[in-house]
Order: C-alpha cells, then structure tokens, then sequence
C-alpha cells in the first residue's frame, strides 16, 4: 500500500479504517493498472493522468466517489451538485459496503469516463473519453 495512503487510513478511527481499508483493496484489485496517491487530501485512483475513484473522510462517514459516476446509471450513487459527472456513495460500518456492487462500479469507472485531466486546459469544459 502507498505510504501517504496508509497513513490516511490509520488516521482514521477503527471503523473508519476497516471501510478505508476494504475500499483500498477493491480498488487496487479492480484497478490494478490505476496510479494511486494523495490528491487534494484523500486517495484517488487515475487512469492514464484522468482521476477514476477515490474516497474520503466527511463528518461522520466515509464517501466512496466516483468521478463519472453520474454517467453510471446506479441508483445507489448520489450525483453531485455541480456541473460535473461524479456520483458517491457514503458509508459509517465496514458492513454497509456491497462487494458487487463496488466491483461492478468499477469496471463501469474504467468504461466509462469524462476527461477530467485537461479539464483546466479546456477551460472548464468537460468532454467525454469513454
């Protein structure tokens, strides 16, 4: 596991990080060609430069964030409130956490994806890669 990653997690409390801990595996075995560091804060996975997934702490739970997944189709992923195409999914106990349902998120988060890396070179407009 990635130094600044472990340390994010065992910052957290012992649920916390047994969530953290899960969310880490999965990805890692789903994503297994993914970079993953500390960006803005938190883990996050990326795909050839473009951020895919990550998860974070917020007040009281745990929210596992995709950065297409508004393009999913999932009714458990919440879309966000901006222009952007990112959905998440927020957790308090390790097991609140479907397997199947995480691993198939997954394979749709390398299928399907917006270009967020040059988000800033295209002066906000996002286009879609996949």
């Amino acid at each position: 596991m990635n130094k600044e990653i472990q340390a994010f997690n065992n910052a957290q409390t012992k649920e916390e990080k047994a969530i953290c801990d899960l969310l880490y595996e999965l990805i890692s075995q789903q994503l297994p060609e993914a970079e993953n560091k500390i960006w803005h804060a938190h883990p996050v996975w990326f795909l050839e430069g473009n951020p895919i997934v990550g998860y974070s702490k917020l007040k009281g739970c745990t929210r596992l964030f995709f950065w297409s997944g508004a393009s999913f189709e999932e009714e458990d992923l919440m879309p966000g409130t901006g222009k952007f195409k990112d959905a998440s999914i927020r957790y308090t106990s390790v097991d609140q956490i479907n397997l199947e349902d995480v691993k198939r998120w997954l394979e749709k988060a390398k299928n399907i994806q917006w270009d967020y890396k040059n988000l800033i070179k295209r002066k906000g407009e996002l286009r879609r890669l996949k």
